[in-house]
């Protein structure tokens, strides 16, 4: 079970939302210095989500994540308001190593399709009852997810983020159900989000054959889980 532990970026602060409702946003602190908190515990990855530009439409949070990507040497996923083919270039010139489509990915899947192929791409798929949202989660679409994970089977698409949004931010569990859907629809690797609540849902997690990672934001946060224990694995393989 490959673990990617979470900043969500408001206002150039780490913060954590409550069902993905910016209002709810609780600030934890500066986001470099969890970036580099999460490397020293041994992770290889971090997963960050720029909600500025999730809300806006276009990336809103760069400086940031500059540093985040020049004081660490963290694999950096990335996603929030990226929705063109120069934002997609301009941050893996940076040296995001996946980025990730949502909202632009429903609108036109032939260009997250095409995007694969020239760039390393994850397809974010947040769904509220099972249809997915857009728009950092503000326009709910008359979409079923597993039927939206379908269009990407066979494709070069990297990964699929599977996000329950009624369960994100509230340490109630991993909706492992969703995420099998959503993997066994698209034969990609999937990574689960939302809800993770403890070290005892790693066990459950990693059990499934379907489910390849896991996003882990507010229990981190919240102190629910000692990461660095759980890194040990990565760092064996690395």
């Amino acid at each position: 079970m490959d673990i990617y532990p979470a900043i969500d970026l408001k206002d150039g602060k780490a913060v954590r939302l409550y069902k993905g409702d910016m209002q709810s946003a609780k600030v934890y602190g500066e986001a470099l210095g969890f970036a580099q908190e999460i490397e020293a515990m041994g992770a290889q990855w971090l997963h960050i989500v720029d909600l500025n530009g999730a809300f806006a439409g276009e990336p809103r949070n760069k400086e940031v994540i500059k540093q985040i990507l020049s004081h660490t040497s963290l694999k950096i996923e990335l996603g929030g308001g990226i929705r063109t083919q120069e934002h997609i270039a301009q941050y893996q010139d940076l040296g995001v190593e996946r980025i990730i489509l949502g909202s632009v990915a429903l609108q036109d899947p032939e260009f997250a399709l095409k995007m694969a192929e020239s760039y390393t791409i994850a397809i974010g798929i947040d769904a509220r009852d099972g249809k997915v949202a857009t728009q950092g989660w503000a326009k709910e679409e008359n979409v079923e997810a597993s039927a939206f994970a379908a269009r990407f089977k066979g494709s070069k698409v990297d990964a699929i983020i599977c996000t329950d949004i009624n369960r994100d931010g509230a340490l109630s569990g991993i909706n492992v159900a969703f995420t099998q859907s959503i993997a066994q629809a698209s034969g990609i690797y999937t990574i689960a989000s939302g809800g993770f609540a403890d070290a005892r849902e790693l066990e459950t997690l990693s059990a499934n054959p379907h489910i390849s990672g896991v996003i882990i934001g507010k229990a981190f946060y919240e102190h629910r889980i000692d990461l660095q224990k759980y890194m040990k694995p990565q760092n064996e393989l690395a």
